[in-house]
């Protein structure tokens, strides 16, 4: 598909992204991220954490090969097959997960932790180091004159964080969630780091594997 026919795509689902709580209760938060290997390969790591001990229950992994080249304001089709995979092998299904990415600060209102959360139905939130779009307004995102979502510096003296809804979760629960899933001294919410630190661990472990396969 070309960019007219994603964007296309994306502005059909936009409209079905629903950002009220689709759960009673938390008990279970996830982190799931992407790391390209060369040009032609995409791992995915997903970890499953107790909340809110954010004790460490799962991880597992996915590599893809021959993903989507990238595409600004794509990455849901380059990286969600990866992702998808990863949390089809889970055994702990999660309440929440949290996503590497933007979830409804998107120029078509569904970056990828909402396209991700409307595909598995679940509850999403995004998580992002760097401001896509919109401003910043004593702490709130606001983008089209509609808040859609946090600025908040999770540890003293350095760059914030930037979060947004994604689906089936309100900005409230959004604030909530992200403001007890901090363990000091890392930057960002435990599930993601945890999921960057074993997807590390991982690609190490597998290297050679890996390029055997080539």
């Amino acid at each position: 598909m070309d960019a007219l026919e994603l964007e296309k795509e994306q502005l059909k689902l936009a409209p079905k992204i629903v950002l009220r709580d689709g759960f009673t209760s938390v008990k279970t938060l996830a982190g799931i991220d992407t790391f390209p290997l060369g040009n032609n390969k995409l791992l995915a790591s997903v970890v499953v954490c107790e909340f809110p001990s954010l004790k460490l229950i799962e991880h597992q992994t996915y590599l893809l090969h021959d993903p989507l080249p990238y595409k600004p304001g794509f990455s849901a089709y380059r990286e969600m097959p990866a992702m998808i995979e990863a949390y089809n092998k889970l055994d702990q299904d999660p309440d929440v997960i949290l996503v590497k990415g933007e979830g409804i600060l998107h120029p078509r209102k569904i970056g990828i932790a909402a396209h991700l959360g409307l595909i598995l139905n679940k509850p999403t939130i995004g998580v992002s180091r760097s401001l896509l779009l919109g401003r910043i307004e004593k702490g709130k995102i606001i983008y089209h004159n509609e808040i859609v979502g946090f600025e908040i510096t999770t540890r003293q003296h350095a760059n914030p964080v930037y979060v947004t809804p994604g689906h089936l979760i309100s900005l409230g629960s959004v604030l909530l969630l992200i403001s007890k899933a901090v363990v000091y001294p890392h930057k960002i919410p435990e599930p993601l780091h945890l999921a960057h630190k074993l997807a590390k661990r991982c690609i190490k472990e597998k290297l050679v594997s890996i390029n055997l396969r080539s």
